[in-house]
């Protein structure tokens, strides 16, 4: 079997925006990565010694995203560059995520079509589910990213 390469080689994003560590198991409908909370987060709170409870959003995206560069990668293709459309009810016990945790995060495809798709996403801590909500994602073709970026132009 060929080996997964890091989660961050599958992600579109650079240091700092790269928040979710690593990559626990990934296949054709899911992923599972993980956290652990860290100064190093651009997030971080030096006063609280945690991260927002609103960033868990964020954690879901780039598991997400992770899933998509799998994808990528499964086809000899690059990671795409994907847009986060929205979150159906974000619900969350926790108001931060405190420094040393760590997290899972997880994220079921729920549906896929011609570049949007909507993943059923929930972080747990200790086995026990404290965050969940729906993201809904696009992921354009390289012509349409053209068309985008060059829209002004």
């Amino acid at each position: 079997m060929t080996k997964i390469p890091h989660l961050h080689q599958l992600l579109p994003h650079d240091t700092p925006m790269v928040l979710v560590d690593e990559l626990i198991d990934v296949g054709d409908e899911h992923i599972h990565c993980q956290v652990t909370i860290r100064e190093e987060n651009i997030f971080f709170d030096s006063q609280t010694r945690s991260i927002p409870g609103y960033v868990g959003i964020e954690f879901m995206a780039q598991s997400v995203a992770g899933w998509s560069g799998y994808q990528a990668w499964c086809n000899n293709q690059s990671a795409p560059i994907g847009f986060l459309l929205g979150s159906r009810r974000y619900d969350s016990d926790y108001a931060q995520f405190d420094e040393h945790n760590v997290f899972d995060i997880f994220a079921e495809k729920v549906m896929e079509n011609n570049g949007m798709a909507a993943f059923a996403c929930r972080i747990e801590h200790q086995g026990t589910v404290i965050a969940k909500s729906q993201l809904n994602a696009f992921v354009p073709t390289e012509q349409q990213l053209d068309q985008m970026l060059n829209r002004n132009h």
